[in-house]
Formats: structure tokens, C-alpha cells, sequence
């Protein structure tokens, strides 16, 4: 199986980064193929151009950057992302990824009878979103209203009509002892080795 993991983090001594490697180390101890999107280390540009616009408009991709992370999804059977929330969501080269990556024509397709979207990569079986923040689960539920569950599940994904989606949301995580952090990285180590 192949696993597709969406990094986005600028600093290798971040949690996040632990987290990769958690990640990775599960996967591949249950013997997948894993192709790493660093989208900080490939120097993805989030911002949509005029050009990005109207090829996406045409359904299209011109960005040979863009075009090579499209060829590397179709091929995905599970996909990951691994960023940080930053003021409550996703930071701009994630959303930068979406807005310009996951394209129309390629990650998913308007309705035939023309109402509602339908998913493209048929080989997808599931997609997980693991985040880190350090506002309490609690005041990012009541008082932010779990922003990640309604842009990345809700609004992209469950609308383009993908399934089995994810999100394991590590919260406090400067204020949590060594110890909380560690078993959540064996934790997530054994999950990703049981991934079917």
C-alpha cells in the first residue's frame, strides 16, 4: 500500500516533525511504501496565481510542481497530513495545497447531473488530518468551534465525497509533560503499523 504524507512545518525540531517520524516509522513497519510531500523543503508556493487560476478553471494543471504532486495522489491508497494549527487553522502552504493541488479534473469532478462533486482518486482509502496546537481541546472546541473538522473534513473532503476520514488533534503541547508526549508518538507508531 502507499501512503501519501502532507508535511507542512518549517522548524525539524517542532513536534510535528516527531510526529513524521512516528508516522513513518509505523508505516513502514506495516510494510507500506511512504511518499513524503515536504511542502516546506520543496518550497511550495500556496499563493494561486492568475495562470494557477485559469488553469484550474480549465481543469488543467501548468505548474510542473503541482503536476508531480497530482501524479504522486492518483497513485496514494492512504493520505496523511501533519501540520501545525497556527491562529486556529491550517498554516498557508496547507491551504495553499488545497487551493492549488487538489484540482478539479484530478482530486475530484463536478456531478454529471450537475449538483455535487465526485472523487477522482480511486485508489484513496482513507485520509487522516494530525494536527498540534497548544490551546486546550476544550476552548478550541466551544470557543473556536473545531475549525479543522469543518474546513478539511466537512468543507474538502466529505464534499468532494471521499470517506473514512480522520483527525487526531494533539492539543496543550507545550504544556504536557515528556512523558504525555512520548506515548503519543508510540501510540500513533503502532496505529500507522496496523493501516490496512
Amino acid at each position: 500500500m502507499r501512503t501519501v504524507i502532507v508535511f507542512n512545518h518549517p522548524y525539524e525540531g517542532s513536534f510535528c516533525n516527531a510526529i513524521l517520524s512516528a508516522v513513518t516509522a509505523g508505516l513502514q513497519k506495516g510494510n507500506h511504501e511512504v511518499d513524503l510531500m515536504h511542502l516546506d523543503n520543496d518550497g511550495f508556493n500556496p499563493v494561486m496565481s492568475k495562470a494557477d487560476l485559469k488553469a484550474f478553471v480549465a481543469h488543467q494543471p501548468a505548474d510542473p510542481q503541482v503536476i508531480g504532486y497530482n501524479e504522486r495522489l492518483k497513485k496514494a491508497d492512504h493520505l496523511v497530513f501533519i501540520f501545525p494549527i497556527w491562529w486556529d487553522i491550517m498554516p498557508a502552504m496547507t491551504k495553499g495545497f488545497i487551493d492549488r493541488v487538489l484540482f478539479p479534473g484530478v482530486v475530484y469532478d463536478h456531478h454529471p447531473r450537475g449538483f455535487g462533486l465526485v472523487p477522482l482518486l480511486k485508489n484513496l482509502e482513507s485520509i487522516t488530518i494530525i494536527t498540534t496546537m497548544n490551546k486546550p481541546g476544550i476552548m478550541y472546541s466551544l470557543l473556536i468551534g473545531n475549525l479543522i473538522r469543518k474546513v478539511m473534513l466537512k468543507s474538502v473532503f466529505k464534499t468532494m465525497g471521499y470517506k473514512n476520514l480522520s483527525w487526531i488533534s494533539f492539543t496543550s503541547v507545550k504544556s504536557v509533560s515528556q512523558e504525555r508526549r512520548r506515548k503519543w508518538l508510540v501510540n500513533l507508531e503502532n496505529r500507522f503499523s496496523k493501516l490496512a
